[in-house]
């Protein structure tokens, strides 16, 4: 088939940009043709929170990638539109995760689908953001209409979605395995790379930071005097997309400082294998969720997690089994790190892990895919 994806993608950096990147090529895998229609401007400057918008690293794989849209500008929508609905692909997929790309999209599928061919599946990352704004109502009401199928990746935003459309054909298909970052190094090999300390444990906290994912919960946990007398420390890999103030305070307020280790960047595709490989755990204390792509990396070179009760958290993560689930509160979050260390459970939950993870890969999302779309042509 010939297939179209709407998103980012090289050379804009993050997760998003990562599995759209990763889905073309599995679709190109299974012997199908793929054209990734990515970004000329994704956000305006004032409107990025971050120090730069692209990698600086090539990828290691080639796609047809075009920078076509222009996120801010109409006439822009209906050439892009335009220049898809000549195309005729058999679908399109087009991301979601943020009401602020509702009018383009919504614009470019509506003139795509106007060949009378094309159908359109949305992979929801949200279909309700993390952090709401004024338009975010009516921006995703203007972009679910187009769209033919739904695919979400948490039961949280399969139920999301009925606030906005109840009849189309959905399904919830797992975010797969984030296995585009290389294969795992030694432990040694992670430290000498990090210029970190082999006679301590680490946690690792990964991402950019957003207040949602509650790095001062883990910084509350870690305060905590039972932790503060073991030899572990917390690495902290992640650019802010916030006010960095209120959580370098808490540092200092807990006098932490030594014992917590800050790549304070973007962490480059090549480098994210040394910061999984070094932790002996990851941590989502996130106060509210919908799925992770952390997840998925840490899966990916089998890390035990520990994730707060919110969104699709647990869902991917067992309790007992590849980590713990938690409450959001400090003292709960401490008490399963210290269980998880005291307890020495990681070789345990790292043979659950890489059975657990049989069922993420990409190969089911490509499946689920097709199923959508037969559902679609079936029902038209």
């Amino acid at each position: 088939m010939n297939i179209v994806i709407i998103g980012p993608a090289y050379p804009y950096r993050g997760g998003l940009s990562a599995y759209n990147e990763r889905l073309a090529r599995a679709f190109e895998e299974a012997g199908h043709t793929v054209t990734i229609y990515t970004f000329s401007l994704q956000y305006p400057q004032f409107l990025f929170p971050g120090k730069s918008q692209f990698l600086e690293e090539k990828p290691t794989y080639e796609l047809n990638i075009k920078r076509a849209v222009n996120s801010v500008n109409p006439l822009n929508w209906l050439k892009v539109g335009n220049e898809i609905k000549k195309l005729k692909p058999d679908f399109i997929i087009c991301k979601y995760w943020l009401p602020f790309m509702g009018p383009a999209f919504g614009t470019i599928l509506r003139q795509a689908k106007k060949n009378k061919h094309t159908k359109v599946i949305s992979i929801l990352d949200n279909i309700i953001p993390h952090e709401s704004r004024i338009g975010d109502k009516p921006f995703t009401k203007y972009f679910v209409k187009p769209i033919d199928g739904f695919i979400s990746m948490s039961k949280k935003v399969h139920n999301d979605l009925s606030l906005f459309e109840t009849q189309k054909p959905r399904l919830i298909s797992p975010h797969p395995i984030f296995d585009n970052f290389g294969e795992m190094v030694t432990r040694e090999e992670a430290l000498n790379y990090l210029k970190l300390d082999p006679k301590y444990n680490y946690m690792l906290f990964f991402g950019l930071i957003r207040d949602y994912k509650g790095l001062d919960l883990l910084l509350d946990a870690f305060a905590e005097k039972a932790l503060k007398d073991k030899d572990i420390k917390l690495i902290i890999a992640g650019e802010y997309y916030t006010d960095k103030k209120p959580y370098l305070e808490l540092i200092e307020k807990y006098q932490l400082e030594d014992r917590i280790i800050q790549a304070e960047k973007f962490i480059q595709d090549s480098e994210v294998k040394y910061y999984f490989c070094a932790a002996d755990l990851v941590v989502q204390p996130y106060k509210t969720a919908t799925q992770s792509g952390v997840t998925q990396i840490a899966y990916h070179f089998n890390k035990p997690m520990i994730v707060t009760d919110v969104g699709g958290l647990k869902e991917m993560c067992p309790d007992g089994k590849v980590g713990y689930v938690v409450p959001v509160d400090k003292t709960l979050l401490a008490e399963a790190i210290l269980k998880f260390f005291n307890e020495n459970q990681q070789e345990k939950m790292i043979a659950h892990i890489k059975e657990e993870k049989k069922k993420y890969s990409w190969e089911i999302l490509v499946e689920n895919v097709f199923a959508l779309h037969s559902k679609i042509e079936s029902n038209q």
